[in-house]
């Protein structure tokens, strides 16, 4: 499975963005998609996930991020953008079956005036 991102950029506080990324190669073993991020000096954290019909969130960005998914494609739609929401944003793939996870090279995001 290979993952690829698009989306990231510069945005002011208060924007918003849309990361995607798309899957390809063995897409029927990918289970759960979702996204992480990584700023300066921190560990990778979840962000959301989605996996069938359910959807998980960290819990401080409920209401601001949206993640959706079609087929092997995963959204992140990221709203009202803060500068702590600045990291480097990763696609995951978890296959159903073993739980290895794929990831794609990562998309910065900068929220900055």
């Amino acid at each position: 499975v290979q993952l690829v991102e698009s989306g990231g950029g510069l945005v002011q506080p208060g924007g918003s963005l849309r990361l995607s990324c798309t899957a390809s190669g063995s897409i029927s073993s990918i289970g759960a998609m979702g996204w992480y991020r990584q700023a300066p000096g921190n560990q990778r954290e979840l962000v959301a996930a989605t996996t069938g019909g359910s959807t998980n969130y960290k819990d401080s960005l409920k209401g601001r991020f949206t993640i959706s998914r079609d087929g092997g494609t995963v959204f992140l739609q990221m709203n009202s953008l803060k500068p702590e929401d600045t990291a480097v944003y990763y696609c995951n793939a978890r296959t159903w079956r073993t739980g290895f996870d794929y990831w794609g090279q990562g998309t910065q995001v900068t929220v900055s005036s």
